[in-house]
């Protein structure tokens, strides 16, 4: 069993569409959450009638013009935004790790997470079928796949080792990072791009996400005593996963060493989470951290990105969660909750939550939740508000948390590596 390390970082975000915008954001609580454009449901829909109005859009993305964006005109065409934001996201990780100049292109795996595929060609093919009996494009069936991105990544890098997409609502990002995590440490693929990418900011799926009522009318607050709801956003997140051997002989930069990963069912309710099922895959991870020789791993944990939608549900179960798994530590660990910044984007969440996560593993330095001012006492959270703090130097773990709807969780543990 290889020691897995992440060594390439790339992303396209509401709060910045390179890895170092994405990291001055985070740390000056720069959150890409404000008001939809009216004019995108107006031109749908005189009176939207949603009780939300803002989202975490992507800015500044520009496929056709900016040259560190560019795409050529075959993908545009056949690739829906979610997927161009994907394979931006993985050009930035492997240009930065010089993954295809030290690993065999033909053994490389890329694993990634997209729930909802292309929206907005979906939305618009039907809408002009329904409404016009407009004829329907064939590029409309590339658009739609959730794997598209997966696919184009891997053209583009000349990839053709084990190539998937996996869907699992809001687990998706980090389900694809943990099977790549796994399939490296076991040597089944000499290093890996994983990830996850989303762009579902469209009417229909803005509009039920609004009869759900779990939208908040303002602004996620993950963990806030005046916590109302979550917020949608988009966007990507990719790193790149080697061994560490083979990181240390080429000299590349380790950001953070993969040491555990868990999954669980709920097995309870399709939309109801249930704490003992999010606890369940913390300690799975932390059971797997320990199998590979690190001592008493609860005690090490110094970070955890909580999935921390700011609902009043799942920030409660959540933190149920997290008292059942790490027991005497949990009140005293610090929290931080990065949808408060970037939004829920749902398949690409947990990989844009990872990608936090290592960043402040590299840093020490923890970000904050953004737009708490009270912190809810009833959940018995150490919820990281206000300014960012350092990492305890006697801890060196990270939880990163995912609890996607159908109960399916899965939670990735990070190891600070000493530079």
């Amino acid at each position: 069993m290889k020691r897995v390390v992440v060594t390439g970082l790339g992303c396209i975000t509401p709060i910045g569409n390179t890895v170092e915008q994405f990291r001055d954001s985070l740390y000056a609580g720069r959150t890409g959450i404000a008001p939809f454009d009216p004019n995108f449901v107006g031109s749908l829909s005189p009176d939207p009638g949603m009780r939300f109005k803002t989202t975490a859009k992507v800015k500044n993305f520009d496929a056709v013009h900016n040259a560190a964006q560019h795409l050529t005109s075959g993908v545009i065409v056949s690739a829906d935004t979610s997927a161009q934001f994907g394979i931006v996201a993985a050009r930035q990780a492997a240009a930065e790790s010089g993954l295809l100049q030290h690993h065999d292109p033909t053994a490389i795996a890329i694993i990634t997470g997209c729930a909802c595929g292309g929206r907005a060609a979906d939305e618009d093919a039907n809408r002009h079928l329904y409404t016009r009996n407009a004829r329907v494009p064939p590029t409309a069936i590339l658009r739609t796949m959730a794997s598209s991105g997966t696919s184009n990544i891997a053209i583009e890098l000349g990839v053709t080792g084990s190539v998937l997409n996996i869907s699992t609502a809001c687990a998706s990002g980090t389900h694809a990072i943990g099977l790549a995590f796994q399939m490296v440490r076991a040597g089944i693929a000499p290093a890996a791009i994983a990830g996850g990418y989303e762009a579902p900011l469209t009417f229909g799926f803005l509009r039920a996400w609004d009869s759900m009522r779990v939208v908040s009318p303002t602004s996620c607050r993950p963990f806030a005593l005046d916590r109302d709801g979550m917020t949608l956003g988009e966007g990507a997140a990719m790193i790149v996963l080697e061994p560490l051997d083979a990181a240390l002989a080429r000299g590349a930069h380790i950001y953070a060493e993969i040491v555990g990963f868990g999954m669980s069912a709920d097995a309870h309710h399709i939309t109801q989470p249930r704490a003992e099922g999010a606890a369940l895959a913390m300690r799975r991870a932390l059971e797997d951290v320990a199998a590979f020789g690190l001592d008493e791993p609860a005690s090490r944990v110094g970070y955890i990105n909580a999935h921390g939608t700011g609902t009043p549900t799942n920030d409660a179960v959540e933190s149920a969660a997290i008292h059942q798994a790490l027991g005497e530590f949990a009140p005293h660990i610090p929290v931080g909750a990065t949808k408060s910044l970037t939004g829920h984007s749902i398949g690409a969440a947990g990989a844009i939550e990872a990608l936090a996560t290592v960043l402040a593993l590299d840093a020490a330095i923890l970000p904050y939740t953004a737009g708490v001012t009270e912190v809810d006492p009833a959940l018995n959270l150490d919820v990281i508000v206000g300014e960012s703090r350092p990492l305890a130097p006697d801890k060196d773990l990270a939880l990163s948390n995912s609890l996607a709807f159908g109960g399916l969780n899965a939670v990735l543990a990070f190891r600070r590596y000493p530079n």
